[in-house]
C-alpha cells in the first residue's frame, strides 16, 4: 500500500519548531500534481512557508483543514494514483492516525540539535544535517543566524553533510568580531573547516555571507567545491545603508518591524515572533558593539567597502548567483554583466530573503550546483 500512497505531513522547519498552522491549501482535492509543486502554506511562529510535493500524483485527500494547528509529523493530506480505491485511502488514513505519536518537545529549545566548537578562543555554534559526500556550509548575512536556513538545511542534506553556522557576533556564537571585516569572517570559515577536517566544501552564502564565501574562494580556492551566492554582497558597491544603520539602531518593535519588512518581497511574512526574535538578539550583551564594528568595516561610507567582482573571472570553481527581483537591500542588478563562468538565477517578486520566500526553487538550484 505504502508504495502507491504518499502522505503529506507537517514539516519540521528549524530546531525549535513543534507545530504549525495550515494557512491554506494551494491545490484542490482531485488535482494532478508534480513533484516540487507547492501544495499548502504552513504558518509557524517564525514565518510562513510552502510545503511542496515530494512525488507526483493526484491529491486524493486534504486531511487537515485551513486554520488547523498540528504537531510536526501530523498527517495533512494524501497523494496517490487515481487507481487506488477510496476504501484503501480511508484505511491508510485511519491506520496513520491510530499509529501517529506527536514528537516529544526538545528539552533545550532553540539550542537543541546544535553543537559548538572553539576557534581561537571564540565559541562558534553550528548545526549539522546529513552525512557523507562533499559537505556544504551555509553562511548567513548581517544580523542573521543559522535559522535563516530553516527551509533549506534539511532539503540540501540528502547525500551530503550540511553545516549551518552562527558567525561571530551573531546567534549564539561569541560576540568578538575583531575588526569586523569580510576577511576576518572568511578566516573564521577557513578555521571552522580546518577544525572539522573539511578539506573542501560547497559554500552557500547569503548577503554578507556571500561576500564571506567569495573572499574565502579567492584566498583559498582549494577549499571550495562550488560557490552559491544569494542576494550577495561583494559584487557591487551599492547597498541599502539606511537598512543597515536602521537595523543596528532599532530597539523597539515598530522600528525593527520597519527594517524587517524590507527583507521580504511579501511583507506579510514578517510575523510578530520574528520581530521579537530580532529584538531579543539585539538586546544580547555585546551584539550592538559587534554590529557597529561590522558595519564600520563593511559599509563605512554607506557603500560596500570590499567589492570582488573583478576577481570572479579567475576562479576555477562552479559559481552561481541567486537573487530576488524585489531585493531592497542589495540590488539584483549586481547580477548583470558577470563573467560567463557565473550562472545567474533571478526569481521574480521575491526579496532579499529569497531562500525563505522561494525555498523550493532556491533549494533545487542549490542542489543542482552541488550534484
Amino acid at each position: 500500500m505504502s508504495d502507491v500512497i504518499h502522505s503529506i505531513t507537517m514539516p519540521k522547519w528549524g530546531l525549535a519548531m513543534t507545530e504549525g498552522k495550515l494557512g491554506e491549501w494551494l491545490v484542490d482535492e482531485g488535482d494532478q500534481i508534480d513533484s516540487g509543486d507547492e501544495l499548502l502554506e504552513v504558518e509557524t511562529e517564525k514565518i510562513t512557508g510552502a510545503v511542496e510535493a515530494a512525488v507526483g500524483g493526484t491529491l486524493r485527500r486534504c486531511v487537515a483543514e485551513t486554520g488547523e494547528t498540528l504537531t510536526v509529523g501530523a498527517l495533512l493530506g494524501i497523494v496517490a494514483d487515481k487507481s487506488v480505491s477510496d476504501d484503501v485511502i480511508e484505511a491508510y488514513i485511519t491506520e496513520f492516525q491510530e499509529n501517529y505519536v506527536p514528537p516529544e518537545p526538545e528539552e533545550d529549545g532553540e539550542g537543541a540539535g546544535t553543537e559548538t566548537i572553539e576557534l581561537d578562543g571564540r565559541i562558534i555554534r553550528y548545526s549539522l544535517r546529513g552525512e557523507g559526500g562533499v559537505p556544504a556550509i551555509l553562511i548567513h548575512g548581517f544580523g542573521g543566524d543559522l535559522n535563516n536556513w530553516l527551509f533549506s538545511h534539511d532539503a540540501l542534506a540528502e547525500g551530503r553533510a550540511v553545516y549551518a553556522i552562527d558567525l561571530p557576533g551573531h546567534g549564539s556564537s561569541s560576540k568578538d568580531v575583531e575588526d569586523g571585516s569580510i576577511d576576518f569572517f572568511s578566516s573564521v570559515i577557513s578555521d571552522f573547516m580546518n577544525a572539522l577536517q573539511l578539506d573542501k566544501a560547497h559554500l552557500v552564502g547569503h548577503s554578507m555571507g556571500g561576500a564571506i564565501s567569495l573572499s574565502l574562494a579567492i584566498q583559498s580556492p582549494e577549499k571550495v567545491a562550488s560557490l552559491s551566492l544569494i542576494g550577495s554582497a561583494g559584487l557591487g558597491a551599492e547597498i541599502d545603508s539606511e537598512y543597515l544603520t536602521g537595523f543596528v539602531k532599532a530597539d523597539r518593535r515598530k522600528e525593527m518591524k520597519e527594517q524587517a519588512m524590507k527583507l521580504f518581497g511579501d511583507s506579510s511574512l514578517v510575523t510578530r515572533s520574528l520581530v521579537e526574535d530580532l529584538l531579543t538578539f539585539k538586546r544580547t550583551d555585546g551584539v550592538k558593539l559587534a554590529l557597529e564594528t561590522i558595519l564600520s568595516s563593511f559599509a563605512p561610507k554607506g557603500t560596500q567597502e570590499k567589492v570582488m567582482r573583478d576577481e570572479i573571472k579567475g576562479l576555477d570553481v562552479p559559481i552561481q548567483v541567486i537573487w530576488g527581483s524585489k531585493d531592497e537591500i542589495v540590488p539584483s542588478s549586481h547580477s548583470d554583466g558577470l563573467p560567463e563562468n557565473v550562472s545567474v538565477t533571478v526569481i521574480e517578486d521575491k526579496g532579499h530573503m529569497v531562500q525563505m520566500e522561494a525555498a523550493s526553487e532556491v533549494n533545487r538550484v542549490l542542489s543542482d550546483q552541488m550534484a
